[in-house]
């Protein structure tokens, strides 16, 4: 399986909400980079992520284009987040079940046929407005 074709693996697993089917996509030494706050790194914390973002908000991505550059390691991919906020996080506004549809990007790095880093962009005054 080539760098793109683990990418467009790792969302459809997001989109089942198969959490297992993702972590098996990643690297040990995994790099999250998240929109906003500190880096985390492992696998460890990458999956304590992903629980607390079941938890907290049930999302679906749809329109996603995906990039490639030549090397075939590193991968972006553009697509819109259509989600419901569940539980709401500290210093955000308090969940009530909101909708919210939010246009975002995410950059992916392949080391060793497993997707080693992932940067995820999203304009959060945006996503603040939309669930406010």
């Amino acid at each position: 399986m080539n760098a793109l074709e683990i990418a467009q693996k790792y969302y459809a697993a997001f989109n089942r909400q198969d959490w297992q089917g993702m972590l098996e996509l990643v690297h040990p030494d995994i790099q999250h980079e998240p929109n906003e706050g500190e880096a985390r790194h492992g696998k460890a914390a990458f999956t304590e992520f992903l629980k607390m973002m079941d938890t907290s908000y049930e999302e679906v991505l749809s329109e996603m284009v995906f990039f490639t550059e030549p090397s075939g390691k590193r991968i972006s991919v553009e697509f819109v987040v259509n989600g419901i906020y569940k539980k709401g996080d500290d210093g955000f506004p308090e969940a009530r079940g909101q909708r919210y549809v939010l246009p975002a990007a995410a950059f992916l790095e392949v080391t060793d046929g497993k997707i080693s880093r992932v940067t995820t962009y999203y304009n959060l005054t945006n996503w603040i407005s939309l669930v406010s």
